[in-house]
């Protein structure tokens, strides 16, 4: 895969991925109590509202690392203070820049569990997921009401300890080109299919409605720690990614 590794301390200020690069930021989402506290604070009044309309306490405090670090990344990037980022949203919920000379700067983020990971490029789309990979007892009804024939015959086929690290290779990288195409779950997922296998490449295989993507679109497995599978998609051919930690992550 394209993706390196160059972990650092959580930087204030940061350049523009230049040319065909994407950067995506890995973060943990449990960083602790003061770290909450002084997060809250670059939220929107709305987004504190939302929140506090979380049932579990760890869930709103994820969920809250999880807007807050957008922010801080976002800011760097804009050279503009985290809460005075603004976002607007598309027909279909998909998150986008309200900055002047900004509307440029291509972002995507995703969060499972404590972890979370945000994709910034330039120019073109992009659509990053990460997922907790554990045990669903529905897996292959699952599969078959939102696979691919194709991706559904490569998963029965894995060996049986290798067939959830398959189901979320497949669920991570279709949510990823999704994403990345601004659709949302409105998207047909049985109308494109991706590689899956473990320790396999990630890669558009077949997409119905838009077959050059397969060519012309990036997919990259990212490097998240055992237990996690993630994508990244950018609208571009041979795009570099590179991934790295924001602040403390594990």
């Amino acid at each position: 895969m394209n993706a390196s590794t160059a972990f650092g301390a959580t930087p204030s200020h940061l350049a523009l991925p230049a040319g065909e690069e994407t950067r995506v930021w890995l973060a943990h989402l449990d960083p602790g109590a003061a770290t909450v506290d002084r997060l809250v604070t670059v939220l929107s009044g709305e987004e504190r509202e939302r929140a506090s309309r979380f049932h579990f306490r760890r869930d709103a405090m994820r969920w809250i690392v999880a807007r807050a670090t957008l922010r801080e990344i976002l800011g760097a990037y804009l050279e503009m203070e985290p809460a005075a980022v603004a976002f607007a949203y598309g027909p279909k919920g998909k998150p986008a820049l309200v900055a002047a000379g900004r509307a440029d700067l291509q972002f995507s983020v995703s969060h499972s569990a404590d972890l979370a990971a945000f994709a910034v490029t330039v120019d073109v789309p992009v659509g990053v997921d990460v997922e907790r990979l554990r045990g669903l007892e529905d897996m292959d009804q699952i599969a078959a009401r939102t696979f691919s024939v194709r991706e559904c015959g490569v998963l029965r086929g894995l060996p049986r300890d290798q067939r959830e690290a398959g189901f979320f290779n497949c669920w991570t990288r279709k949510e990823a080109y999704i994403k990345a195409l601004g659709e949302g779950l409105s998207y047909p997922l049985d109308r494109f299919s991706v590689s899956l296998a473990p320790g396999a490449p990630a890669r558009l295989e077949v997409v119905e409605d838009e077959p050059t993507h397969v060519e012309t679109w990036t997919m990259e497995a990212l490097p998240v720690r055992a237990g996690f599978a993630g994508a990244v998609v950018v609208g571009r051919p041979r795009a570099r990614v590179r991934c790295e930690r924001w602040g403390g992550v594990r």
